[in-house]
């Protein structure tokens, strides 16, 4: 490589808050970006060299080829030189659909089908016939989704009613009502017996139209109300009734395993064959550690080759730190780090070398037992010849690589800087904020609160839950921990929070709307009193100054941006040219408060609006909940969909702040924060808990477990070799007396070990 291609090589970059900066990057080695959360890295990282990258490989295919691929935006940089082709792997996650499992998602599931389609005995076809996807393999009644939509048309009949006094309380059925006469008038049911009183017959008559369900109609005029209810709400047959009434009713709906398959999703065909006595849904719900062995143990040559690319791919699996997964796990019930970790194993095989690999907080839910795993991936990737471009916060990361370049020195405009560019070591006595919160030692909490009262778990059994029973303190901030997969979600998320769910306030990493028009202002509600400002200032109505009514640009509704279908192609998008973006119509625009429009108020950072609207109470309330959950940088009418899982579960704490007498549930608040950030939040913790709240946080970060009041445990190791609780007490006393995989890695972080 001549000596002017060693760098990627950045001039000019104005970049969201990037401020004109230039810098080279070196390759073939382990770069990492650190800085506050909304200092710039992304920017740099992934909107400049993971875009640019991705965009002028993309023009290297032919027209045809180009309409079809995703469209990437030039950045706005001056120069840029010496990229090499990029493999991103990010956070979003995997979401897919319900037929989308580990198995579908990994290709581990199609390698599986194979073997059964070879060495399955009895034999049953080729691999199509052991896919839930295809008709050839799929449960005919649930068509391989192993779950079946079932609607309870009884809970809207009145037991004590006849049918002439209406005992069907639904629009349709009401007394003289089309249906109603329809019923009444086929001869087929009693009208004046109370529902109670039916017998099983004529109960059948009335829910299926038939003597018994599935049975042959009595009459076209008789549909049977569950059949009616089944074809509104199932199959969407709503043209004869309004949406909202459906949404009504569809608290009647619920989700049921399979009665057929029994949530096995193949038909009894595909299961009778069998490899190594396992039939192929027994071996897809093996954890990976159990199946690789299973797979060993397959001695029939037919079988050799695919045998060890199964096995070569379950062992990446488990090195990266998943060894509890299984192939039938959803893919939509994946955590933003285990999806990470997934969309990792497919580049750990690969032989490629020349690349740029770009990864985004790969520390993220990973137990510091499990990090060293992924600094070994890293380091491996590097010593093939690739560049490895890393956003991080976790010290353990940060702490290999062979180049740090840290961006500040504070969040949105006041960040966007390069402070420093060299190796750890020097970092640490750079005097930059990163460097000092490294260097910086979070002591032991040693005057922990004590709980008087608790709530009681027993006999939790949920996944790998082993009878599990504990107290849970009350009033107290409690940190839930163990290993990834151990057990933690389980017990807090869907056992604790359902049984106490009147109490409950879950703050977790969810996306926080649908709809793609949510901003912090519109969701923490103070956009309606911004709207009232206007209006009293202007005299108008306060409707004109929201892009989702009457003040919206009306060539682009209030979008901002115009979609322009191209048939064959993808859709080209293109900012407004009538608003230029703003998403307001000219009419909105020509008000002002302050001096400022409607649109350079959702520009505002909320540090900055926090200032613009002091005195005014309602509205400064809601921007001091956003600073005191570190988001200063913010700007309030940014997209809640762009925000980051770290930064969706701070806003939602935001709206949360003011209760009392709550239990607060965090799921890994500390997701995205900086180290220096982490003090914030254990700040705004504990005067959660100082007002009478309790707050329980599930968390791998070493710094939040040293300031807890009480710790709970769950292992010892994960999937099947977790579920236990392992430990509950003091940070102090798990120091002191605990010898979990925790216990030992807070030893070493407090200097004990």
């Amino acid at each position: 490589m001549g000596k002017e291609q060693e760098n990627i090589i950045i001039k000019g970059l104005r970049q969201n808050n990037l401020k004109n900066i230039s810098l080279e990057i070196p390759k073939e080695k382990i770069v990492v970006f650190t800085g506050v959360s909304g200092s710039g890295k992304s920017s740099i990282v992934f909107d400049t060299i993971a875009a640019e990258s991705q965009r002028q490989m993309n023009e290297t295919y032919t027209a045809f080829m180009r309409g079809r691929l995703p469209k990437y935006e030039k950045p706005k940089v001056d120069f840029i030189d010496n990229l090499t082709a990029p493999v991103i792997i990010d956070q979003s996650r995997l979401g897919g659909n319900a037929r989308s499992t580990v198995g579908t998602i990994s290709d581990l599931y199609s390698a599986i089908r194979l073997l059964y389609s070879r060495i399955g005995n009895p034999y049953v076809g080729t691999a199509s016939y052991f896919s839930f996807n295809n008709p050839n393999g799929m449960c005919m009644n649930c068509f391989g989704i192993g779950k079946v939509m079932t609607v309870d048309a009884e809970r809207k009949i009145d037991p004590e009613k006849t049918w002439n006094e209406g005992m069907a309380d639904l629009p349709a059925f009401h007394v003289e009502n089309w249906y109603w006469k329809q019923y009444a008038a086929s001869g087929l049911l009693p009208l004046d017996k109370k529902y109670k009183d039916y017998t099983k017959e004529e109960r059948n008559i009335l829910l299926y139209g038939a003597k018994e369900k599935g049975g042959k109609p009595l009459s076209k005029k008789v549909e049977g109300v569950e059949n009616y209810l089944t074809r509104l709400l199932l199959r969407k047959d709503s043209s004869e009734v309004k949406e909202a009434s459906l949404k009504k009713h569809m608290e009647l709906v619920s989700e049921e395993v399979c009665p057929f398959c029994h949530g096995k999703r193949l038909n009894n065909t595909a299961l009778s064959s069998k490899v190594a006595g396992y039939s192929i849904d027994e071996m897809c719900e093996l954890e990976f550690v159990k199946l690789r062995e299973v797979l060993l143990s397959i001695t029939d040559k037919r079988a050799e080759t695919i045998v060890e690319a199964l096995v070569a791919s379950l062992t990446r699996m488990i090195d990266i730190g998943l060894p509890y997964l299984s192939m039938n796990r959803e893919s939509s019930t994946l955590s933003g780090g285990e999806a990470q970790r997934l969309k990792l194993v497919r580049y750990m095989g690969s032989s490629l070398t020349g690349m740029t690999y770009i990864f985004d907080e790969p520390s993220t839910g990973m137990h510091p037992r499990d990090v060293h795993r992924m600094t070994k991936l890293l380091k491996s990737l590097r010593d093939k010849g690739n560049t490895v471009l890393v956003v991080e916060h976790d010290k353990d990361i940060i702490g290999i690589a062979d180049v740090v370049i840290d961006v500040g020195p504070l969040a949105g405009k006041q960040g966007g800087q390069i402070l420093f560019q060299g190796s750890y070591e020097a970092l640490l006595t750079s005097g930059t904020k990163t460097g000092n919160a490294l260097r910086e030692e979070i002591p032991v909490k040693m005057n922990p609160r004590k709980a008087t009262e608790f709530l009681p778990v027993r006999n939790a059994n949920l996944h790998n839950l082993k009878n599990v029973s504990v107290d849970i303190p009350l009033n107290v901030l409690t940190v839930i921990t163990g290993v990834a997969g151990s057990g933690k979600s389980s017990l807090i998320h869907d056992v604790f929070a359902k049984q106490y769910e009147n109490r409950v306030v879950l703050v977790d990493q969810s996306p926080v709307t649908a709809t793609g028009r949510s901003t912090p202002a519109t969701f923490l509600g103070f956009f309606d009193e911004i709207r009232k400002v206007f209006a009293l200032e202007s005299g108008q109505d306060a409707s004109l100054f929201t892009f989702n009514g009457k003040g919206a640009c009306p060539v682009c509704k209030g979008k901002g941006v115009v979609i322009t279908e191209l048939v064959f192609m993808d859709p080209v998008t293109t900012v407004c040219e009538a608003c230029e973006g703003m998403r307001y119509s000219k009419a909105a625009l020509q008000h002002t408060f302050r001096g400022k429009t409607i649109m350079d108020v959702l520009n505002m950072s909320v540090e900055d609006a926090y200032e613009f609207f002091r005195g005014n109470n309602k509205i400064t309330k809601k921007l001091k909940a956003m600073l005191e959950v570190g988001l200063p940088y913010l700007s309030l009418g940014q997209p809640l969909s762009t925000l980051s899982g770290g930064e969706r579960q701070r806003v939602k704490l935001a709206k949360e702040l003011d209760k009392k007498g709550n239990i607060y549930i965090l799921d890994e608040p500390t997701t995205g924060l900086h180290a220096s950030d982490i003090t914030s939040i254990m700040d705004l913790l504990e005067k959660l808990v100082k007002k009478g709240n309790t707050v329980l946080v599930i968390e791998h970060n070493l710094d939040v477990m040293k300031q807890a009041d009480y710790i709970i445990d769950i292992g010892p190791d994960g999937g099947s070799g977790g579920g236990e609780v392992v430990f509950t007490g003091t940070p102090k006393e798990m120091i002191d007396t605990s010898e979990t995989i925790t216990a030992q890695y807070l030893k070493r972080d407090a200097g004990l070990k």
